[in-house]
Order: structure tokens, then sequence, then C-alpha cells
């Protein structure tokens, strides 16, 4: 397992956001395209945002339960890294798009997350949110994290209600791959708080120092 905790800001919606998450040393940013979510951008946001970008930041789309031709239209316009599906897509239409991919786990109700995983062979990773199974993410709120087995712990992102105040416990408890944050840096629905960015990042930085 790798001693440093990589660091996803999900939901940007502006690039003075998307630069002000890379001044901190994020890993990736997730742009959202679902039309329901108050961090919902369109194809034109996305691209001014992707051409802010410094290197060496990856690029996260997201979708829940999209048509196969507006998540290729996505993909054809804006240069997208990854893409990540939070919604009840399987695995035989996550392979369609010829991009790498990762699968959004709602842990509500979730009774084998390892039985989930071994049904998304060819996915680079899960994620695990606090929403019930085919509801939205983004509600802020956080899952009981000794539920996740400890056999896929490390090969996890985590996410659901984390902030600067829990993020070095969850760490700690979990030992994620990665931690995935959203409206815990937000000062509004999908407007982020330099603030905020700055000691969430501090504190990944500080707990993962201490495992070095």
């Amino acid at each position: 397992m790798s001693s440093r905790t990589r660091v996803k800001i999900c939901g940007i919606t502006r690039v003075e956001d998307a630069l002000a998450v890379s001044r901190h040393g994020v890993d990736a940013i997730g742009l959202v395209f679902y039309a329901k979510s108050p961090r919902n951008i369109d194809i034109e946001q996305a691209i001014e945002i992707c051409n802010a970008l410094p290197a060496f930041v990856t690029v996260v789309a997201l979708f829940k339960d999209a048509e196969e031709a507006f998540v290729r239209s996505v993909i054809d316009q804006v240069p997208v890294d990854l893409l990540q599906f939070h919604g009840l897509e399987q695995e035989d239409f996550c392979l369609k798009f010829g991009r790498p991919y990762i699968k959004a786990v709602g842990m509500v109700g979730q009774q084998d997350v390892a039985a989930f995983a071994a049904s998304y062979p060819a996915s680079r990773g899960l994620l695990l949110d606090s929403h019930a199974i085919g509801e939205d993410g983004g509600s802020g709120h956080v899952f009981d994290w000794g539920t996740i087995p400890e056999s896929i712990r490390s090969q996890i992102t985590l996410a659901g209600g984390l902030t600067a105040d829990n993020v070095a416990r969850a760490i700690e408890q979990v030992r994620p791959f990665a931690v995935d944050i959203s409206s815990g840096v937000e000062s509004s629905g999908g407007i982020k708080d330099e603030a905020l960015i700055k000691a969430f990042m501090n504190e990944v930085k500080r707990v993962d120092c201490e495992y070095e």
C-alpha cells in the first residue's frame, strides 16, 4: 500500500476552483455531468476548466445512469482521463467508451461490497459513498467505515461526508488508496472555498507523514 493518500476533489464548476485545488496538490478533479446535481456543468464549462489545469492533474467525468450518446458527446469534446459511474450501470456499459473507469458504490443497504467489486473486474477502483444504492451522492453524510472489508480497503476511494475535521481519522481507520471530497470544501453548492481546501489537504498530508 502506498504511504501517500491520493485526493480527488469533485464537483468543480469554476476555473478559479480548479486552479485553487491544483495549487494545494490535489491529484484529480471531478466534473459532474448529471443534471440533478447542484454541481452539474455543461460541456463548454468543462472545456474551459480543463484548458486551465496544469499538467499532472487527472480529470474525472462523473455520470449517473446517463444515456450512451450523452457520455460519448462529453468524452468526444472534453479531455477526460477517467470515467466515474455513479448509478446502476453494469460492467458492459462502463466498458463501451474505451476509457478507464471507476465505479461508485452506495454503502447504505450494501450487503456485500467484495461481491459488488467482483462484478466490475475491469474497474480501476471502487469509490465508496454514503448514499443508498441507486440514490445520488454528495449528501455530506458519513457512513460506517467499519463495514468496509479489510481485503479491499487499500484499493478504494473513500467518499461521503469527509471534511478537514474527520479525514485524518478516516485515513487512520481505513487506509484507503484515495479520498474524495466535494461539499466538505464548499461555501455553497458547487462553490469551493480555498481555506477549506487548504485545511483538508494539510490534514491528509499530516496523517500521511505519520505513516511514512
